[in-house]
């Protein structure tokens, strides 16, 4: 039918069924316009409204979702429908997800003997937030040149707490994203004191003004072994989903200023918005929010008394 339906305006719909039965194919006229006239049945009806309903959640996540988030996202919705049916919908819209893509290191390993220990021995694992930290730095190309961000993210919850551009692998790159993450923690009164830090040998993380202020925010500094991608793994895997979810697929980018837009836009979404299978396909903020609500913060003695 969807044959006939895409050549009757050239051929006409009588020539084409005549075509198609002496090839073997009997379809009468008759049964293409009743075909046509008959009421669409209440599963294509029914597959109509939840086509609108996934062609909005795709590309309200910045079209990289595929059938798994798109399902989770709509149930979350309390729209009641099975994932094989999400997956069939999006197979006949063309709808798919980004696939993540291993991108090159930008480890520039520091000069002479680093002393500080492998603290976390590749177990990127947290029972609250601002137990471990994990950074790293990646590259993107723009039309005037390379473009180098860094990132801090909690492994609790998988949030970017900190980051920044630059265009330069300057040790003041990795220092300002360290530097958001703990005004982001301090702001919502939270201290980072007894963290860990964990990154690999790069130059900007054995810098003395970065482990100074490490050292000042009563943080542990900690270290995989360069060139071994595992030793900082989550935070490789944070690069990649950056480079695959945003950087290839919204990109090419101008210039430092048009991408740093930008990410502000998909690190606001990341954090709020975006489903993470590693903790239960929730956003990282509302698992640091419900992990606030059941483990309040203690009052202080002081504050306790004044309030008598």
């Amino acid at each position: 039918m969807e044959y006939i339906d895409q050549y009757k305006h050239e051929f006409g719909v009588e020539p084409i069924c005549r075509t198609l039965t002496a090839a073997g194919t009997q379809i009468a006229p008759s049964t293409y316009y009743a075909f046509k006239t008959r009421p669409p049945s209440k599963r294509a009806l029914r597959d109509e409204e939840l086509l609108i309903e996934i062609h909005r959640v795709h590309s309200a996540n910045f079209g990289v979702y595929g059938a798994k988030k798109v399902h989770a996202q709509l149930r979350r919705e309390g729209v009641v429908v099975a994932r094989c049916t999400v997956e069939r919908l999006m197979r006949v819209a063309g709808l798919r997800g980004i696939s993540r893509a291993k991108g090159p290191r930008t480890t520039i390993s520091g000069r002479g003997p680093d002393s500080r220990p492998d603290l976390v021995d590749r177990d990127f694992t947290a029972t609250a937030p601002n137990q471990l930290w994990v950074a790293d730095i990646t590259y993107c190309r723009t039309f005037v040149g390379w473009v180098y961000a860094a990132f801090v993210i909690d492994v609790f919850s998988r949030r970017v707490v900190g980051w920044q551009l630059s265009k330069s692998l300057r040790t003041d790159l990795a220092l300002d994203a360290l530097e958001m993450g703990i005004w982001t923690r301090d702001r919502a009164g939270q201290s980072v004191t007894g963290l860990t830090h964990h990154s690999d040998k790069g130059v900007q993380y054995v810098a003395i003004r970065y482990t100074e202020r490490l050292a000042e925010a009563g943080a542990a500094a900690s270290v995989g072994s360069t060139g071994d991608s595992y030793d900082n793994a989550l935070a490789e895997a944070f690069n990649s989903l950056f480079k695959a979810e945003l950087v290839r697929n919204r990109g090419p980018w101008k210039n430092i200023d048009d991408l740093e837009i930008a990410t502000a836009e998909y690190i606001d979404w990341f954090n709020h918005r975006r489903l993470h299978g590693e903790i239960g396909m929730i956003p990282p903020i509302e698992l640091e929010d419900t992990y606030h609500h059941n483990h309040p913060a203690p009052v202080p003695a002081d504050a306790a008394l004044a309030s008598l």
